[in-house]
């Protein structure tokens, strides 16, 4: 009996050492754990900051391949050439606009002082089509004010003529951009057709490569239109602040003629 349950002590002495020893091996590995698994989460976070920067970019560059070379290229070419004239408008625009009301009074003093020659001098050192039209009215004011004025409205269509250069352009490209979408549909729908017909199967994988490249070309024509009507629009209204400044201008131009030959009389 004693024989027996020294036996017993002695077994579980052993099964307590071995379960101290695999918890004392537990402890030690547990930080090492820890530490893997801090660095997996940070490489993981560093991973989705990388994509999430690069993704934009990366995913525009993917679906512009996606939509094939050919009509994506085109519709690529028109937002060039659209931004290319709208820019140059919008810089022409800029500084064709002027200051009219201290241009009208300053030629008004200078007629008043120095009768024409004066005043059409100051025409000639200030910019912008507005001058451009008071320099005109002013060249014809000795042979009647009726000759100054149709001399004025001749040349104001002139500059207004100036002002719209190259926006016909501008609105073609509005145009064409979300029509070469609608072709490039057209055309994806027609290879997704033939990819049907010669598989003799309705199949998801037949199809989806085509109406991929249907609604990309479609999106990329429509982005191209709006950004660039955007753009359109506002060359549009600033064209109409400066004709309505150059009828004004006009207006009180013959106003001050008339005066000044009133005044002349006297």
């Amino acid at each position: 009996m004693k024989r027996l349950f020294s036996i017993l002590v002695i077994a579980a002495v052993m099964v307590l050492g071995a379960g101290n020893l695999n918890a004392a091996n537990n402890v030690n590995t547990l930080p090492g754990t820890i530490v893997n698994f801090v660095q997996d989460e940070e490489a993981a976070t560093a991973a989705d900051d990388a994509e999430e920067t690069l993704g934009f970019h990366q995913e525009l560059k993917k679906r512009f391949i996606e939509g094939g070379p050919a009509f994506m290229g085109i519709v690529l070419l028109c937002l060039i050439l659209g931004l290319a004239v709208a820019i140059e408008r919008i810089i022409f625009l800029n500084l064709s606009t002027t200051n009219t009301k201290k241009l009208a009074k300053n030629v008004e003093d200078a007629l008043n002082s120095g009768g024409i020659e004066a005043a059409k001098e100051v025409c000639r050192n200030t910019k912008g089509p507005v001058a451009s039209i008071y320099y005109q009215g002013l060249d014809r004011a000795d042979e009647s004010i009726d000759a100054a004025e149709k001399s004025v409205v001749a040349y104001g269509g002139v500059q207004m003529g100036q002002l719209e250069k190259n926006v016909s352009w501008l609105s073609l490209f509005i145009a064409v951009a979300p029509m070469l979408g609608f072709m490039g549909t057209v055309i994806g729908m027609i290879t997704a057709f033939d990819r049907i017909e010669a598989a003799g199967d309705m199949q998801p994988s037949l199809v989806a490569g085509g109406i991929k490249v249907a609604l990309l070309t479609t999106v990329f024509g429509l982005i191209v239109a709006i950004i660039l009507q955007i753009f359109y629009n506002y060359i549009i209204a600033k064209i109409d602040s400066i004709v309505n400044d150059m009828e004004d201008a006009s207006i009180t131009l013959i106003d001050m003629l008339v005066a000044y030959k009133n005044k002349k009389r006297i």
